[in-house]
């Protein structure tokens, strides 16, 4: 299946009216397609891999803003450091160290997201509540020595469970999105802007529950092969 061309403009422009950011899902899918949706205006796309990630930065458009939204390890954040816009997958401290100490090399701010484990899955990743707050207290801490200068967590972002049952999506989108409103709501927390929750079969319901970003892949590209 070749790029969803209406599907786009209609989610687009769904999107736009509602403040949200469209993350375009584009792993395993050609630079061709995401020439495709670059040419009709797209400029977000979110990879799993962090090889895939690097080379298809090399053969796009330099203003493409690149989103890595898997499981992604200490020792492959150097990879992408010197061009990634967003991390959505924080899901340790180290991990945060890691790219602290990366974009430091590239005299970048790596803008990033903590993991929240919100679904019933055991096999997603992510913080739990205790781990968010002790997590959001360390952060503070650093941030007084003035350490931890080249990243910038901005938010939040969590993956519900896959399942068609719609109070338990909602269920679940609620506790994240009111877990996001009490880190934000940290007076030193200046820059938390972000809640990165909802994806093709759940993102209508994520935007009704609070989400500003999406991550949207079969419905533009089709589904993996």
């Amino acid at each position: 299946m070749a790029v969803n061309t209406k599907a786009f403009l209609e989610i687009n422009e769904q999107l736009q009216a509602q403040q949200v950011t469209l993350v375009a899902v584009s792993k395993i899918k050609p630079a061709g397609d995401i020439q495709e949706l670059y040419d009709l205006g797209q400029r977000d796309f979110g990879e799993n891999y962090v090889q895939e990630l690097a080379e298809k930065h090399l053969l796009l458009p330099n203003d493409i803003r690149w989103h890595f939204i898997g499981h992604l390890q200490s020792n492959k954040v150097k990879y992408i450091a010197p061009f990634v816009h967003l991390i959505h997958g924080v899901d340790s401290y180290k991990l945060l160290l890691e790219i602290d100490k990366q974009a430091r090399k590239f005299d970048r701010v790596i803008q990033c997201l903590l993991q929240v484990h919100v679904a019933q899955e055991e096999t997603k990743f992510g913080f739990n509540e205790i781990e968010l707050m002790e997590a959001m207290d360390a952060i503070h801490k650093y941030k007084l020595l003035n350490e931890l200068r080249n990243v910038e967590v901005v938010g939040l972002m969590g993956m519900a469970s896959f399942t068609d049952d719609v109070e338990q999506l909602r269920k679940e989108f609620k506790y994240l999105k009111l877990l996001f409103d009490g880190c934000a709501d940290l007076p030193w927390n200046t820059q938390f802007n972000t809640l990165s929750m909802g994806m093709s079969g759940d993102f209508k319901l994520a935007i009704e529950e609070g989400s500003t970003m999406v991550r949207i892949g079969s419905l533009l590209f089709g589904a993996r092969q």
